[in-house]
């Protein structure tokens, strides 16, 4: 992992799980992390824990959501480093609400934290990594853009489109020397969904075990692209699954 040492990168979504647990090891392996999410409280716990632990992690509160406060992130880490190694697109939210029931206003909060976040900071990290030649985007989706579970359309839409747009981005950012990804994780203790802590380790994974996943990603050379992985616990059902 020595090709890390020293690189820049935003996690977003980085208050919890999944976020929190790459940006963790992303400190370990010597990456100078910005870490964002709405929560200020967890974000600064976050970055003191890395501190304390010999990393380097600065919190900086972000709706993922919102333009100007990406558009903001960014331009924070312009003038802290100069330069944007990766980028982790790990903001979002589940849902599993049915059909009949998804409200359209919160068919808008799925696809605006789900997609649209993803969409602002792509763009954001192409503006400055294509004019570098060189970067790395890690977007965050799920398994259900595999496979979909029952009673979730609005989430599992937001998936499916997520690994269109990494495919589109990929295609248009080779030629600039930046690789973009997709990594799909399966059933994982998160806060996104209450109770999965009761699960075992064959039924559920843990937010570290994505991690170290992304983190293998983020160091392969450059010009190296390892464009989709998915994971999931061996107890999971993955075709056929409910």
């Amino acid at each position: 992992m020595s090709r890390l040492k020293g690189k820049t990168a935003i996690v977003t979504g980085a208050s919890s799980g999944i976020g929190a647990a790459i940006a963790e090891d992303f400190a370990r392996e010597g990456v100078h992390v910005i870490l964002a999410a709405r929560r200020a409280d967890r974000l600064e716990d976050l970055a003191a824990k890395i501190a304390a632990s010999g990393g380097t992690a600065i919190a900086r509160a972000t709706d993922a959501r919102s333009e100007a406060d990406i558009e903001a992130l960014f331009a924070f880490a312009d003038a802290k480093f100069g330069q944007l190694d990766l980028l982790v697109n790990s903001a979002g939210i589940a849902d599993h609400t049915p059909t009949v029931d998804l409200s359209l206003e919160r068919w808008r909060d799925i696809i605006d934290t789900n997609l649209t976040s993803t969409f602002l900071c792509c763009r954001a990290a192409c503006r400055r990594m294509f004019s570098q030649k060189c970067g790395r985007i890690i977007n965050i989706g799920s398994i259900s853009a595999k496979s979909p579970r029952p009673n979730a359309i609005g989430y599992t839409s937001s998936k499916f489109a997520l690994e269109g747009m990494t495919r589109s981005l990929a295609l248009d950012a080779r030629e600039h020397g930046v690789t973009v990804s997709i990594l799909h994780p399966g059933s994982t203790v998160t806060e996104l969904v209450p109770g999965m802590d009761r699960h075992g380790p064959s039924d559920s994974m843990r937010p570290a075990d994505i991690a170290a996943i992304a983190t293998l990603m983020a160091a392969l050379p450059d010009e190296t692209c390892l464009m989709e992985a998915l994971a999931f616990p061996v107890g999971q059902p993955f075709l056929g699954r409910g």
